[in-house]
């Protein structure tokens, strides 16, 4: 007679705090904490991404602040990766590193801006985010699934995002 192993649980769709800290990934994928907010997760991640790169520009130089975003765009396509697969959810919600290497993306290449300036990039990415407008949406349904091309779908519809709002805020100072 052999004694089957009892079920396993059903990974939550919700992470704990104790989820996070179970993987180095869960941990970058949740956006150190961020990701974890059950209101807004997408925004606290956003508000998260806006705040650490003020405090990283004072001690990175541009030309650093773009090396980390590459570094950060490759190591986050794993974490997604990961985070998701061990979720069994292909683009949780919870996730919000795309969020944040995306928004870096957005202040890297828009700044010097006041703080106005700033809040208004702020919308304009939550906006292109959240509702998903054309070229967004295109995107967001190109890579779905799990696997390496999930977590890059993950990470894609947030970077036409902020293509997006590098557009308009393009065209806003050219007018």
């Amino acid at each position: 007679m052999t004694v089957s192993e009892p079920p396993q649980p059903l990974p939550s769709r919700r992470p704990t705090v104790a989820f996070m800290f179970s993987h180095p990934a869960h941990f970058i994928a949740l956006g150190f904490g961020a990701g974890l907010s059950r209101v807004a997760p997408g925004t606290v991640g956003t508000l998260w991404a806006w705040l650490s790169y003020l405090a990283l520009q004072q001690w990175l130089p541009p030309q650093h602040m773009g090396m980390l975003i590459a570094a950060s765009t490759v190591v986050g396509w794993w974490a997604c990766t990961t985070t998701a697969r061990n979720m069994a959810v292909a683009d949780p919600g919870s996730i919000v590193w795309d969020e944040v290497v995306a928004f870096w993306l957005v202040l890297w290449l828009a700044m010097p801006m006041g703080w106005w300036g700033q809040l208004v990039a702020f919308g304009l990415f939550r906006f292109f985010d959240a509702a998903k407008p054309g070229p967004v949406g295109w995107a967001d349904s190109l890579f779905k699934g799990f696997g390496w091309r999930g977590g890059w779908g993950i990470l894609w519809d947030d970077f036409v995002a902020a293509f997006c709002t590098l557009l308009v805020i393009a065209v806003w100072r050219f007018l």
